[in-house]
């Protein structure tokens, strides 16, 4: 049967209004649960959810912790310094034996005391205090010629690696070397005025020819500590152009190393621009009695190396002019080839001034008119790198490999560290350039050939040649005991020597009492034989510029190689943009 459909619609209108009754009826509220918690009460459902999430977060802080706890742990390990690193840092350490004067507290060489400070330029007017610089090997002289070399190879390796100096944490060290440099260079002359017509080129007196023997430094085997005399300096008044230029290339450089400082920088550019203008206007070598240790055998290298270092200091134009001057190349040798050429060294700055001005060229390339003399500077300087390969006979090297870049003659390692210097940043000028490598006449070879030039001697005189001993003091389980140093040689225990009491020390069979650590001695003969003899200085006397080119060249291949090995920009910090000059027109054509 059908359902009614009147019969529906009642039963919808009744629950209709069952419903409305529900809807209009007052609602039963529930009764809300507290928790008492003395002083206050919380709602049941609020401290219920409190209490489980401090629960959950405790029970995972301590689950973290327990598998923190348990998990291994991998330490890192410091990455192992290479050797050329820990070489590093120990023949700085040559330096601070070095020194003259008053010395600094941390100094860090125990048995070295403060000396020599009543060294006094007597002068034309007024006596002139010219205490402090470094000793130039194992004498107690100070020669301001080869020490403005040495303190210019030490900036140039700052500007270029002070990242690796940083890493190997010794730039705060080698600057501070740069300083004990420069500040006694600014002592030797008139540094405050804008010209000077004299300088000191030497303290302590030095005669091999059987003359007096009255404070002979040469003659004398003494402390530095027991010299208590004074020591009158010698002056260049005239023919000094190498001198004063090589020392105004060392106050040049150091002037961008400490360019933060800028009051200090520009007073060493003040002087460097005084001692140039001295340079140029004598245009002669100096030849002083008692210098013939360093005299030098030509001084338009030295006016190429510190006009180049002028310009990079100053920026000045005018440098720039004269150094990519025809005439002032050919006046350096620039166009010559002899047996020497190429051999840098404190007498021949050609090698390194020409590659100082390839970096020009390079990372600035500034054009006409400097173009032609800035592509002949780059040129050589190629020459000279395909001279020390193996491939070229140029150069001897004997049987354990290390080039003889002074011909077999005495003292070989430091051109060979010079030389391993220049290369390694030759390559790495070539790298930054990304240029991947250069040619020898017909053949091309990669930046690597060079650097496995460079680290072939450094390695030599590291411990990797026939005798099997290093050649530094105090690196490596071999090395020479009896270095020619009148310091390291006399216990600092003992009572004050006389000039020739101290000979017994120099005679002596007996192991040097102090341990000279950094110094690179004079090295082997040319068939890789070395005699560790005190009283033979060709092979166990260190010197500045030596060690100087040593420490470059440490810095050079220290760490790892990569592509950012040299700093390009700190070398050009006050050069301007250059803007290429128009070259004049070609000459009109005629039949």
């Amino acid at each position: 049967m059908g359902s009614n459909p009147l019969e529906i619609n009642a039963a919808t209108r009744q629950l209709d209004a069952m419903q409305q009754s529900w809807l209009l009826r007052p609602p039963v509220r529930k009764k809300k649960k507290y928790v008492d918690l003395g002083c206050i009460l919380v709602s049941r459902k609020i401290f219920l959810w409190t209490l489980g999430t401090l629960l959950v977060t405790t029970f995972l802080a301590g689950s973290i912790t327990m598998i923190v706890r348990h998990v291994p742990h991998h330490k890192h390990a410091k990455p192992q310094e290479d050797n050329y690193t820990i070489a590093l840092n120990k023949t700085l350490l040559f330096f601070n034996a070095q020194k003259s004067g008053k010395l600094p507290k941390n100094n860090n060489v125990s048995w070295r005391g403060n000396s020599c400070l009543k060294d006094i330029d007597v002068g034309e007017y007024s006596h002139r205090d010219v205490v402090g610089g470094y000793y130039d090997a194992g004498d107690t002289i100070k020669f301001s010629f080869p020490m403005s070399y040495a303190m210019t190879m030490l900036s140039w390796s700052v500007i270029e690696y002070s990242a690796k100096y940083e890493a190997a944490g010794e730039l705060d060290h080698v600057k501070e070397l740069i300083k004990w440099g420069t500040d006694y260079f600014l002592k030797t002359f008139n540094s405050s005025a804008d010209k000077v017509d004299r300088m000191v080129s030497q303290v302590g007196f030095r005669d091999t020819g059987g003359g007096s023997v009255v404070h002979n430094d040469y003659y004398c085997w003494m402390r530095p500590e027991d010299i208590d005399y004074k020591r009158p300096a010698q002056t260049c008044y005239s023919g000094c152009s190498d001198l004063a230029a090589e020392m105004a290339a060392a106050l040049a450089s150091a002037s961008i190393v400490f360019k933060d400082d800028r009051a200090y920088s520009k007073k060493l550019v003040h002087g460097a621009k005084t001692l140039y203008k001295y340079a140029n206007a004598i245009k002669n070598s100096y030849s002083i009695p008692g210098a013939e240790f360093y005299r030098s055998s030509l001084f338009w290298d030295e006016l190429l190396w510190g006009g180049a270092w002028l310009y990079y200091a100053t920026g000045n134009i005018t440098y720039l002019d004269q150094v990519t001057n025809h005439d002032m190349a050919r006046h350096a040798g620039a166009f010559l080839d002899g047996p020497y050429y190429g051999v840098p060294s404190w007498d021949n700055k050609l090698p390194g001034a020409q590659l100082l001005l390839t970096r020009l060229r390079l990372f600035l390339s500034p054009g006409y008119p400097y173009e032609e003399i800035l592509r002949t500077f780059h040129n050589q300087s190629g020459v000279v790198m395909c001279s020390y390969l193996p491939y070229y006979k140029k150069f001897k090297r004997t049987k354990g490999g290390l080039i003889m870049l002074n011909h077999g003659d005495p003292q070989p390692l430091q051109y060979a560290a010079n030389a391993a210097f220049l290369a390694a940043l030759f390559s790495d000028y070539l790298d930054a350039a990304k240029a991947p490598g250069w040619n020898c006449g017909p053949h091309f070879y990669s930046t690597d050939v060079l650097r496995d030039f460079a680290r072939s001697q450094i390695d030599y005189i590291l411990g990797k040649n026939p005798r099997k001993m290093s050649y530094i003091v105090g690196f490596g389980h071999r090395y020479p005991k009896h270095v020619h140093h009148r310091g390291a040689s006399i216990p600092k225990s003992v009572k004050k020597e006389s000039c020739k009491g101290g000979w017994k020390w120099r005679d002596t069979k007996k192991n040097n009492p102090n341990t000279i650590v950094g110094a690179m001695v004079a090295g082997p003969d040319k068939h890789d034989g070395f005699h560790d003899l005190r009283t033979n200085y060709n092979y166990t006397e260190p010197t500045l510029a030596g060690n100087a080119g040593l420490v470059a060249a440490l810095v050079a291949l220290s760490g790892e190689r990569t592509f950012g090995a040299i700093d390009k920009n700190t070398m050009f910090s006050a050069v301007p943009p250059l803007t290429p000059a128009t070259p004049p027109p070609p000459a009109p054509w005629e039949p």
